[in-house]
């Protein structure tokens, strides 16, 4: 398989991803699954956005770059045909780092909104954090503390470890997209770029 053809397997798997995260992100604004009466009832870390903007809306240009690559017909620059598809390859490099920047800024969120934990009522008038350094991650029981939005712990952690996983997939395809814009500019795209011009 041709460097742009691997790119393009690349932005067709990044596309479904980036909309998962960008769907959990929203959800999350939701607290179990409720609308919430005001926003101080909304985990902080939701407002940061990282699975809406960091692995969501930012990979989708990385994702379009690599859609394009197959197709590009960029041809021709200093009387060399492949100079065109190197430069293109080139550019996918730079895209995959600022995927990997905005799917790492999400890993990062998700993880501290994993450790914080959720926020929740404690009784029916205060809601706070009640979960302290992960605590509440090994010891189940802990869980009751919560008295509602009813499943909001399930929930919170439902949908940060989706966006995790996700950003993490993200990354990976990303550096693949890096070694593989490696490939394609030193050695040219293997399909060649004009071989079927008149």
């Amino acid at each position: 398989m041709c460097s742009g053809g691997f790119a393009k397997c690349l932005g067709i798997t990044l596309l479904p991803l980036s909309i998962i995260c960008v769907l959990c992100n929203i959800l999350l604004f939701f607290p179990g699954g409720k609308v919430a009466d005001n926003t101080a009832e909304i985990t902080d870390e939701v407002f940061y956005l990282g699975g809406l903007l960091g692995s969501g809306i930012l990979m989708i240009f990385p994702a379009l770059v690599f859609l394009g690559m197959k197709n590009n017909d960029c041809c021709g620059c200093c009387g060399n045909e492949s100079c065109g598809k190197r430069f293109a390859m080139f550019g996918s490099i730079i895209f995959a780092a600022v995927g990997v920047l905005g799917a790492g800024y999400a890993v990062i969120v998700s993880g501290v909104a994993i450790n914080h934990g959720p926020k929740c009522f404690i009784n029916d008038l205060n809601v706070t954090y009640p979960f302290e350094n992960g605590n509440y991650l090994s010891n189940h029981s802990l869980w009751d503390e919560c008295v509602k939005p009813s499943g909001i712990i399930t929930w919170h952690l439902s949908l940060f470890c989706i966006v995790m996983v996700a950003s993490l997939v993200e990354i990976g395809l990303c550096l693949f997209q890096v070694i593989n814009g490696l490939i394609g500019t030193i050695c040219g795209d293997c399909c060649g770029c004009c071989g079927g011009s008149d």
